[in-house]
């Protein structure tokens, strides 16, 4: 459904040139759900805009739900369903009314698009809200007539950029059980950006990670995941008991990176579940009691920070302090 190899942009700012992009390659199957993972200022709305024909690629080339991205941008645009992060939703329209003229924008007759409206916004729980202004909608609710809109027009193919940014948690929910089912239920190939961690691990079948304008890694987050070197095992202990908890940490079945700090050792395991009960049998042959005993299994968070040397969220204070 995607086909891109080398894709790039450069912007020049203050007689400089800002590479955005750097000789993107990827690949999306029909039916995939795909995340796009990484810090604001990664490059993740410039590749979106390249693919969906809104900025014109420096380098490299795509082929876009079967028609190529150069070539054909028109094709592309026809077969293609974008969401942007702002939205493209008229405040003073009524709900029907604005998915009626995406519809009748993309070439749909009246009739056609008004059916079409109709069905897509009872699939997206807006079916009683059509009547209502837009401006009278929650954020959830307008966010959910945002992706109405790229749906309209039925295409096999729709870009998400940021889905649930600026949402409250129950409607990030919400979005996301919609966003589940247009693959479920239609078969449609989602392409999403986030820089929510939970949101790329919860929805996407795989996750593709940016990180200065270049994909640094791809794969289903389980397989991410793996890449970090095990489950992280976090034991309280008292201050005195420190260096000989350290000790029994290290000698722990596949133990690694032992460290202390603030009356707490952590080391990285295989598996935690396995290694707790040879940990505690140790502390209590040694006379040693835990103040707490925690397991953390690797978050996408992780795989960013074992990639990059940073994690997302410094990535993105670092692009705001530039």
């Amino acid at each position: 459904m995607i086909e891109a190899h080398g894709l790039a942009r450069s912007f020049r700012a203050r007689g400089k040139e800002i590479a955005a992009v750097r000789g993107v390659d990827l690949d999306v199957a029909a039916g995939e759900l795909v995340g796009f993972l990484g810090p604001n200022g990664a490059g993740k709305t410039t590749t979106l805009r390249m693919l969906t024909t809104l900025l014109r690629p420096t380098a490299g080339r795509a082929v876009v739900a079967g028609r190529d991205l150069a070539a054909d941008p028109v094709g592309v645009r026809r077969r293609i369903g974008y969401v942007a992060q702002g939205g493209g939703t008229i405040p003073e329209s009524r709900v029907l009314e604005d998915l009626v003229m995406q519809g009748r924008m993309h070439g749909m007759g009246k009739a056609d698009a008004t059916a079409q409206a109709r069905v897509v916004g009872e699939r997206l729980d807006l079916g009683e809200l059509l009547e209502r202004p837009v401006k009278s909608l929650s954020g959830g609710q307008r966010r959910r007539l945002d992706i109405a809109l790229g749906l309209v027009h039925r295409p096999d193919l729709v870009f998400l950029d940021e889905p649930t940014s600026a949402l409250d948690p129950r409607s990030r929910a919400n979005v996301w059980e919609h966003i589940r089912a247009l693959r479920a239920d239609l078969g449609t190939t989602v392409f999403l950006t986030t820089h929510y961690l939970d949101e790329a691990d919860a929805l996407c079948d795989r996750v593709l990670v940016i990180d200065n304008g270049e994909i640094v890694a791809t794969g289903s987050p389980a397989e991410l995941k793996a890449k970090v070197s095990g489950d992280l095992v976090s034991v309280g202990v008292p201050e005195l008991a420190l260096s000989r908890t350290a000790e029994i940490a290290g000698r722990i079945a596949g133990g690694d990176a032992v460290s202390t700090s603030d009356n707490t050792v952590e080391f990285r395991v295989p598996r935690g579940d396995l290694a707790l009960p040879e940990l505690l049998r140790a502390l209590d042959a040694a006379g040693i009691s835990t103040t707490s005993l925690r397991v953390h299994q690797p978050t996408l968070d992780d795989v960013f920070l074992t990639l990059t040397g940073r994690t997302i969220r410094d990535a993105e204070e670092a692009e705001v302090a530039a």
